[in-house]
Order: C-alpha cells, then structure tokens, then sequence
C-alpha cells in the first residue's frame, strides 16, 4: 500500500487528499483538508494546507509516496507530477460514486461537463465560455450585496416561489439586472432561484453536449449549493435528459482525491520500470 498525497488549487481554495492505495485502487483516505485561499499567495496556502494534513497524522512528507497536483498546481515546487483537471475529477468522481459516468464539476472560475466509462477514463466533455454568470465566483458576489452568506444560499433559493431570472448570461449584465431587482423589491430568495435556474439552464446544455447520460455526480465548490442542485434536477428533467444527478460530502475533494490516485497508480508504474 502505498501513501500518496493530492492537491487541487483552484481559483479561491486549495483542497488536500491523503489516501493509502495499492496503485490508485482499494483507496482509504487518511485525512483531507480545505482552505480559502482569499488575498494569501497560493504558495503559502498550498504549504499550511500540506503541512497542517500530514501533521494530524502524525506524518511527514517524506512519508508521502507521491505529491500529485491539479487544477492551477503546477506551481507547486515540492510536486512530483501533475494531472490534468478532467482526469482527476473522473477518478475521484469514480471513487466517490462507483454508479457516476458523468461528472458535472461548478468551481470558482468554469464549469465543465465530463463523459466517462466505469474506468474513469474521459470519452468527452464541454467547459462553459470565459464569462462567470456559471462560476462560483459570480454566485459569491451576488451572495455579497444580496446580504447572505454562500451557506445560506441554498436554504434561500428553496424557499422561493416566484423566481424571477436575470435576462442574459452576461456576468456584469445579470448582476446589473439583481441591483435592479433589489430596488424592484423582489424577494433575496427569488432573486437566488432566478439565478440557480439560469446557471442550471447553462450546465444542464453542457451535459447535454457533452453526451452525459446515467449517473451524474457533481463536484467542485458548488456541489454542496443545494439550492442550485434542486434547480438543476428541474431543468434535467424539463429538457429530458435521461440522468439522475448526485452529489456527495466530499464533492469538493474530488480532483484532489483523484490526484491522489493517479499519483499512486504512477508511482507503482515507475517502481515497475525501475524493478525492470
């Protein structure tokens, strides 16, 4: 068994996985770890992250095997090899939901729609454009001058019974459009589920493109909005798709778990090559 160490730096937060495999397979993770990356250097973050895992385990990291990177990682001077994106949140979507072929993953900055078989491997995938109206950071700034925290987001959004969406997808446009909704007097709670049905209408084509079928597990920051999970099983449904999305606890850990395996199954591919 093998000790392997996985970090996924995304756009505002680093997440570290520590899981103990025998070539990225029978995994038990040892200990994870989240933390906000906000105006810090994400070097710093990356070392107290790292540093403050393996510590509660009572480990260092010359314990670790391999330190695998994904995201925006490659940074990271201490790395023994980086994976991409797609590939690690497909392993560790695998890992977290054995049933999953899909994975729709919603972080800070994109999203992106991911087709894959039973092994993890990537047969296709769409990313969203470069505007933010489906990102993270977007819903985070509406949260900000609507008054309410990210947590209680999704708890808002349910609650609603009139939504009223923004009229495009344009980032500045649709937050001109809340500022304006506001002085409107519509309801914080509307105004959220507008939004969630909006973004679910962008993810809900992305899996549609991308030909995702089956059991979809969603990953990434906003795995855990359940007001946008809700809408987003509303408009799979509306537009017939024929899938059935999940989330988990640990959506957020996903590419870093998936790192972490990847990295264990590339060790025992090089101790190979080395007994060879």
């Amino acid at each position: 068994m093998t000790t392997t160490c996985g970090i996924d730096v995304g756009a505002s937060t680093v997440k570290c996985v520590i899981a103990r495999s025998s070539a990225g397979r029978n995994a038990k993770r040892l200990g994870q770890r989240l933390e906000r990356i906000r105006r810090r250097s994400p070097s710093a973050v990356v070392e107290d992250v790292v540093n403050a895992t393996v510590a509660e385990l009572g480990l260092t990291r010359n314990d670790l095997a391999y330190v695998a990177t994904t995201g925006e990682g490659e940074f990271v001077s201490f790395r023994t090899g980086h994976f991409y994106g797609m590939t690690t949140h497909a392993r560790g979507a695998i890992e977290l939901e054995p049933e999953a072929r899909g994975v729709l993953d919603v972080g800070g900055l994109h999203a992106r729609a991911i087709l894959m078989d039973e092994r993890s491997k990537v047969l296709g995938y769409r990313m969203t454009s470069q505007c933010a109206s489906g990102s993270g950071q977007f819903l985070e700034n509406i949260s900000r001058y609507l008054g309410c925290s990210l947590s209680e987001v999704g708890e808002l959004s349910q609650r609603s019974t009139e939504p009223e969406a923004p009229s495009g997808i344009c980032a500045v446009l649709a937050e001109t459009d809340v500022i304006n909704m506001v002085s409107r007097g519509i309801k914080t709670e509307d105004i959220l589920k507008g939004i969630h049905l909006s973004m679910a209408g962008r993810y809900a084509r992305l899996l549609r493109a991308a030909g995702v079928e089956g059991v979809i597990l969603m990953t990434g920051g906003l795995a855990m909005d359940t007001g946008l999970v809700a809408a987003l099983r509303e408009e799979i449904e509306s537009q017939g798709i024929p899938a059935e999305l999940r989330t988990h606890e640990d959506s957020i850990f996903a590419g870093a778990l998936g790192a972490a395996l990847w990295g264990a199954f590339r060790h025992e591919k090089l101790r190979q090559r080395g007994a060879a």
